[in-house]
């Protein structure tokens, strides 16, 4: 397809790699074989409505040790209200653009105007190797696009020869387990960001930052790219397990890869209508990780989550600092968990449906933003991605703002000395007297501590030294789960609770 063929069809839509995805005209070099360095630029212009993706072909001759991209765009002035001009960048390989194929080599977003790929090293966010000769795809991806258009120009050069060592150093990825402290809660911090999308942090300074707050283990999670995978080289040891994973950011939600094997690229090229999540979450476990959508009710363009929950693991209701977002995003997974007591949406009533747990992460980018706040304290068998995936697939969970915050919570009651603790079950008669009971300290004085059930928040005390309790049947509360939070800021005048400081999963209550 023209260049000037794509004005005309500004609003078709099609799934990258498919048939009709928008190409531009070829990028050629042939008849600059042997030059030390060939360079060609193209421009043009995306109307406003421009397909999510945009290609360019270049023909890449035998003998390239390297190949580099730049791109600008221009930033018209724009009315009020109205979204201006931003455009994402990556590259595939000769082996092509196929969702989910093998041919990606690297996405930096926004982050970056240039990257470079060569057999020896890349720009973070790409993948070193081999320049292979065939045609490349450099991909445009217009975030958003003025009512102007987006004016681009991208410029392609190949340095040809051979390079001094001409090798692709082999990656050295972290260990997948720790030493820990046995079965005990561990403290994670699930979505990070480096130098390698979107962050300003090294991993030098992501893994400094997870040590001093207190955190055992973090996972890498990078935007729609794996190059961070192997650059934690050092930095793993006894005290910090490092996983890997991606943030795969989609025009339809983000979602965390949750501890998917090094290497393990997972396509982010689609939206919701296009049928194709459940695809790339059998990905996501196929390649050993867990599916968790990220902040759903962020506002950015792009971020809400709009894959439904079918094929999630978890879900991530605290992101960062805590914001009116996170507020919504607790009420809607607690009426999730409503819905899966009640037989709703494919649950069964009083023994209750499939749920989904709640998580914690801090999305770290950059100075001021605090590494491990919020985090998830997950109980596991042993510090090692098997252990710290089942305990937070079964729920056995609980968030914090800090690793100054501690807290127990069980529900105890039906007589020989029965109880159940975060994410589990205390199967009782719908009549028998239990206990909810819940330990906290490291919160600031003024805290509350509320229990919240299917009913509601049914009782909220302020917080105080030993054992706050709260009593109830099963019949009346099909499950218990804790909030400990500040004063509201307009002292509960709206009605609305004030931000979190910590958060368990439920405890169900009942026979199945």
């Amino acid at each position: 397809m023209r260049r000037r063929d794509l004005l005309r069809t500004a609003t078709a839509t099609a799934v990258a790699g498919a048939a009709g995805v928008p190409t531009l005209d070829t990028v050629t070099f042939a008849s600059d074989a042997g030059a030390p360095a060939v360079t060609r630029t193209v421009s043009g212009r995306l109307p406003a409505g421009a397909p999510d993706y945009v290609y360019l072909p270049v023909e890449v001759p035998s003998g390239v040790h390297e190949i580099a991209v730049a791109y600008t765009y221009d930033r018209p002035a724009v009315p009020a209200g109205t979204q201006g001009n931003a455009c994402d960048i990556g590259i595939f390989d000769e082996r092509g653009t196929a969702l989910g194929g093998a041919g990606f080599r690297g996405w930096s977003g926004g982050a970056r105007t240039e990257f470079a790929i060569s057999a020896e090293r890349a720009t973070p966010g790409y993948l070193p190797g081999p320049v292979r000769p065939g045609t490349w795809h450099v991909v445009l991806g217009p975030y958003t696009v003025a009512p102007q258009g987006l004016a681009y120009e991208v410029t392609v050069t190949l340095r040809y020869g051979t390079a001094p060592s001409g090798a692709t150093p082999r990656p050295a990825y972290p260990p997948q387990r720790a030493r820990g402290r046995g079965r005990a809660w561990y403290r994670g911090d699930n979505h990070l960001h480096s130098v390698h999308s979107d962050g300003k942090r090294t991993p030098a300074e992501i893994a400094a930052a997870a040590r001093a707050a207190g955190l055992d283990w973090i996972t890498t999670t990078e935007h729609n790219t794996t190059s961070a995978h192997a650059a934690w080289e050092g930095l793993w040891g006894d005290d910090l397990l490092i996983l890997t994973g991606e943030e795969v950011t989609t025009r339809n939600g983000h979602v965390v890869a949750l501890g998917t094997d090094p290497g393990a690229f997972v396509d982010w090229r689609y939206r919701a209508r296009d049928g194709a999540f459940g695809r790339f979450a059998r990905r996501i476990r196929q390649a050993g990780g867990l599916v968790v959508p990220a902040h759903p009710y962020a506002t950015c363009v792009g971020c809400s989550w709009k894959f439904g929950y079918e094929d999630a693991d978890a879900v991530e209701v605290w992101n960062g600092p805590y914001t009116p977002d996170d507020e919504v995003a607790i009420a809607a997974w607690d009426a999730m968990l409503v819905a899966s007591v009640r037989g709703e949406s494919g649950g069964s009533g009083g023994s209750g449906g499939r749920w989904l747990p709640a998580m914690g992460n801090s999305d770290a980018h950059r100075e001021p933003q605090p590494v491990g706040m919020p985090q998830t304290v997950v109980l596991a068998d042993d510090l090692s991605r098997e252990a710290l995936q089942a305990g937070i697939r079964a729920g056995r969970s609980w968030i914090a703002e800090s690793s100054a915050v501690q807290l127990s919570f069980e529900v105890v009651g039906g007589g020989r000395g029965a109880h159940a603790g975060i994410g589990e079950r205390l199967e009782v008669g719908r009549d028998a007297p239990v206990t909810a009971g819940l330990t906290v300290s490291g919160v600031p004085a003024d805290c509350t501590a509320s229990f919240i059930t299917d009913q509601g928040r049914l009782f909220t005390t302020p917080v105080r030294a030993g054992a706050i309790e709260w009593r109830t049947t099963p019949s009346y509360a099909a499950y218990v789960r804790a909030e400990v939070r500040r004063p509201a800021a307009d002292g509960g005048a709206s009605g609305v609770p004030g931000p979190m400081v910590a958060m368990t999963n439920p405890v169900f209550l009942g026979e199945r």
